[in-house]
């Protein structure tokens, strides 16, 4: 495993990270999903990403359960704050809402300081600086090391980086984006902004919902136990008006395979690596249903893709690729 600092902030993150969403939130029994998590631990993954949302609060229980016991230095956890949880209707970025979410994920999870705090989407119901302010109270509080958000556009990045600029509050460490081969939409302006603003950015998604494993092929159904086969997920695999299960775009992605097989990769490890290309990307969520996969996955970390085989991933999926 190689490792990488998140932004300018106190965390370092392996480049493979782990998330709970589709371990535990997509039905993933208790004991697998703690199996699976211990796995990403014996391969050198770090960071274990949740959120306060998945399965109502139950992703942060097992998530809590699986590290109970272990060294508090050997492991990072990120959670989010934003949606409602199970019935409940409150939600947004308010700061009576953060104090509240905070402290339930705090027990939730079993510890006493959340390493990564991130706003799971952009509050405009909420002034900013409530935000900004209530987050900044958290990091001195000692609960959270460390704050981010996730789908954030430029300019209301650029209006928080002012804002604790200003107020000299605590600055954000991470960006949490969607981003993939074939979803590269950050590299438009978010990227860049954050760069400027010392921002590391957590790539989630980055195998597409599974379709740059290579495992769905154009013209037949899904595989029986995929993503793409589960009445719960399946949902997920629509983006922009794009069904990724599309066999315009699987054609594309079986253009992939000899490239992958000249460079001795798997092609999940090809499409990791890819996006642990771009120096913005501090690390690259992964989910996992089996512990195989991840020993499959985290063989990406370090592997640097020639000029070449860039050149030629670009030109199989440039006419399936959302660009902006």
């Amino acid at each position: 495993m190689q490792y990488r600092q998140l932004g300018n902030g106190p965390l370092q993150v392996s480049e493979i990270s782990f998330g709970t969403w589709l371990t535990v939130a997509g039905g993933l029994g208790r004991e697998a999903a703690i199996r699976c998590i211990h796995a990403a631990l014996d391969h050198g993954i770090t960071l274990f990403d949740t959120a306060n949302q998945y399965g109502a609060g139950e992703a942060e229980r097992v998530l809590g359960q699986a590290l109970r016991g272990l060294p508090r230095d050997r492991y990072l956890i990120a959670t989010k704050v934003y949606f409602p949880v199970g019935d409940e209707p409150d939600h947004g970025l308010s700061a009576q809402q953060i104090e509240r979410q905070l402290d339930r994920s705090l027990e939730r999870l079993g510890v006493d300081t959340i390493d990564l705090y991130q706003c799971h989407r952009y509050d405009t119901e909420t002034p900013l600086q409530e935000t900004l302010c209530a987050l900044n109270g958290a990091v001195k509080s000692g609960k959270v090391r460390a704050i981010g958000f996730s789908e954030w556009t430029a300019e209301q990045i650029e209006n928080a980086s002012r804002i604790t600029d200003e107020c000299q509050y605590v600055a954000f460490s991470s960006s949490q984006p969607q981003y993939s081969m074939l979803w590269r939409r950050p590299e438009a302006s978010v990227f860049g902004v954050c760069a400027r603003h010392g921002v590391g950015n957590l790539a989630f998604s980055p195998l597409a919902h599974g379709v740059l494993t290579g495992k769905y092929a154009p013209g037949l159904p899904p595989p029986p136990g995929s993503r793409a086969a589960s009445e719960e997920m399946n949902a997920f695999m629509e983006t922009a008006g794009r069904h990724y299960r599309s066999d315009y775009l699987l054609a594309a992605v079986e253009r992939l395979k000899p490239i992958a097989a000249d460079l001795d990769l798997t092609m999940a490890q090809m499409a990791l690596a890819w996006v642990l290309r771009r120096p913005e990307v501090s690390s690259a969520i992964i989910g996992a249903s089996r512990p195989e996969q991840i020993a499959d996955n985290v063989r990406a970390a370090g592997v640097k893709l020639p000029a070449e085989a860039l050149q030629r991933m670009d030109e199989a999926v440039r006419d399936v690729t959302v660009w902006a």
